[in-house]
């Protein structure tokens, strides 16, 4: 696996490679569900491309980018033995050189949900990964469905600004009691891990209300009943799939999508809900 810091190193490695070229984008901190995004581009391209970046640009005054955990090394080991075939690791400083004042912004998809509560959130997440996308080119983006409203977001600015890389969106990866996998998860302390699994529980819950003929905000409540006291609920809400807009009725491909905070980490769950 070749390693490159810089933005001609990347490209250079990348023009290299059999196509077409599978691209997963990440922030480090490396758990099975990364390794299944290599996978799935693994099977469906000739050659992956991956990269570790912390993007200073997402994170908002007083989030945890100082203390998000980074581990390179156990990063590499990963990719590689994943079959990552070229690893971008830049430093801030490549990616935002000095004098740097672009940005994407996505409008009002980004402004809901996350976006409320992280107002740069989505136009950092935005800007790092067109910037990426310039830099690999490659034929396919693949990106985790935990994250369902930056996958939206960048959906639409893949299709807006006319990249030409399709996006492949891989399922969740859980912990047996329901947990998504995410980077953040080693921040909670035993109780509230073991709490913790109560937001896939919620939305299970919400969908069972929907399913059951309930009116949003009812099944809302119900699944607010199953959150644990240790969960601090942002939302829980039913949302079209694309447009992120909140609906009144299944029947529409759509998400259920729920945010709570245990102690001082946020996390992030959602359910797929097909027409």
């Amino acid at each position: 696996m070749i390693v490159a810091a810089s933005i001609e190193e990347a490209r250079e490695a990348v023009r290299a490679l059999p196509r077409p070229l599978g691209f997963v984008p990440t922030m480090g901190a490396l758990h099975e569900g990364h390794r299944r995004l290599v996978t799935a581009a693994r099977a469906a391209c000739a050659s992956v491309a991956a990269s570790v970046f912390v993007n200073p640009l997402q994170f908002g005054p007083g989030e945890d980018f100082e203390r998000y955990p980074r581990d390179l090394a156990a990063d590499r080991a990963m990719l590689e033995a994943a079959g990552v075939a070229v690893l971008f690791a830049p430093a801030p400083q490549t990616i935002y050189p000095a004098g740097f004042s672009t940005s994407v912004d996505v409008g009002p998809m980004g402004a809901s949900f996350e976006g409320k509560i992280r107002p740069t959130h989505f136009r950092g997440v935005a800007t790092v990964v067109t910037k990426l996308l310039q830099i690999i080119e490659p034929d396919a983006l693949y990106l985790g469905q935990k994250d369902a409203q930056q996958t939206a977001v960048l959906r639409r600015v893949v299709r807006d600004l006319a990249i030409p890389a399709r996006v492949e969106v891989v399922p969740t990866v859980r912990e047996a009691d329901g947990l998504a996998l995410s980077s953040r998860n080693v921040y909670l302390s035993p109780q509230e891990r073991a709490a913790a699994p109560s937001l896939h529980a919620a939305l299970n819950a919400m969908l069972a209300a929907l399913r059951g003929g309930a009116t949003p905000a009812q099944a809302r409540s119900t699944g607010l009943a199953a959150l644990d006291p240790l969960g601090r609920p942002d939302y829980l809400e039913l949302v079209d799939a694309e447009s992120f807009e909140r609906i009144d009725r299944l029947g529409v491909p759509a998400f259920l999508i729920a945010a709570a905070a245990f102690g001082t980490t946020r996390l992030l769950d959602n359910l797929w809900v097909a027409a």
